[in-house]
């Protein structure tokens, strides 16, 4: 991408959306082109085909979809299907109508089969089951998997399709009620440390395995592989190591400094057993994440003070999966 090319980050107000236009800045690029909800509805087909044939955008990185952990995704999953289901057939569509040069679509570790080999290789997408609890939102995030390399088939479009593993850190959401693994803990235990309560329940057995990045190390590989990247099968965005859910939350009550208890709700579900992705194709490219787990909780727990640390009455951990972010 040039300096001077004219990009759209659809989804620039959330969590790696926002991260992206960071790197983007940082990297010198200018000409972006950034729409909220309120001023461009991406599930509204003709708005969003207006907005292509007006905005000559060169490059589109589609950044934008609805998300959430456990709890939200078995609510609201009517939402999620059909909600990711427009935004992306929209821009993917629009984009290529317009003539946009490239398109990076995120997926997420969350598509893969329930009990995939680990670690996780790219061509295990569709070979088995999904994980129940996702399952709304996983189907439609592999439609627009799908969608991306049928046009590019059929119409050349150059449509690259990343898959993060979870993601974290500054931007996140941090409703104890809809937010991912990290910040739901992070919330939670702060609460409980401001309350002075006695312990904070995890969900689960604690023994699930997750793989976290960083956002703002997300935001370098979407440069990256914009700059570097045009095939067509899927590709892994990770660090390439995992933690249990257990040992990630005595990793945040530590950050956190709340001294209380930690117990369990085993009549909670878990959800994946393990999610660690093979990353080994990303890595061969020369890319590689640059801030560690811990490091990465701090930086995002320094954050959430500054920006988002009212009390909240509850202070219950969900164990959540963390799909791409909005």
């Amino acid at each position: 991408m040039e300096r001077n090319s004219r990009i759209f980050v659809a989804g620039h107000r959330g969590l790696v959306g926002s991260a992206i236009v960071r790197r983007l800045v940082e990297a010198g690029h200018s000409d972006l082109v950034l729409r909220g909800r309120d001023e461009l509805d991406l599930t509204d087909q003709a708005a969003v085909r207006a907005f292509f044939d007006r905005e000559k955008i060169d490059y589109v990185i589609l950044a934008a979809a609805k998300v959430g952990g456990i709890l939200a995704n078995d609510r609201f999953g009517g939402d999620f299907i059909r909600d990711n289901l427009l935004i992306q057939t929209n821009v993917i569509d629009a984009a290529w109508r317009a003539g946009v040069r490239k398109l990076l679509f995120l997926g997420s570790s969350c598509l893969y089969p329930k009990f995939a080999e680990q670690p996780l290789k790219e061509e295990a997408l569709l070979t088995g089951p999904l994980e129940p609890t996702n399952k709304p939102y996983a189907i439609a995030k592999i439609a627009g998997i799908t969608q991306c390399q049928a046009y590019r088939r059929q119409y050349g479009f150059n449509a690259i399709c990343a898959m993060p593993s979870n993601l974290y850190g500054p931007g996140d959401h941090f409703d104890p009620e809809g937010s991912h693994a990290i910040p739901g803990m992070i919330r939670r235990f702060h609460d409980a440390k401001m309350e002075r309560a006695p312990s904070v329940t995890l969900w689960g057995t604690g023994t699930p395995r997750r793989e976290f990045l960083y956002v703002d190390d997300m935001a370098d590989a979407c440069l990256h592989l914009m700059e570097r990247y045009d095939g067509e099968d899927i590709i892994n965005v990770g660090p390439g190591e995992d933690i249990a859910i257990g040992d990630l939350a005595r990793l945040i009550r530590g950050v956190v400094g709340y001294e209380g208890a930690l117990t369990q709700d085993l009549s909670k579900p878990d959800g994946h057993p393990r999610k660690l992705m093979d990353v080994s194709r990303l890595f061969a490219t020369g890319w590689r994440p640059k801030v560690g787990l811990e490091e990465g909780l701090r930086r995002t727990y320094g954050w959430f003070l500054e920006n988002a640390a009212p009390p909240a009455p509850k202070a219950t951990i969900g164990n959540a999966t963390g799909e791409a972010a909005e």
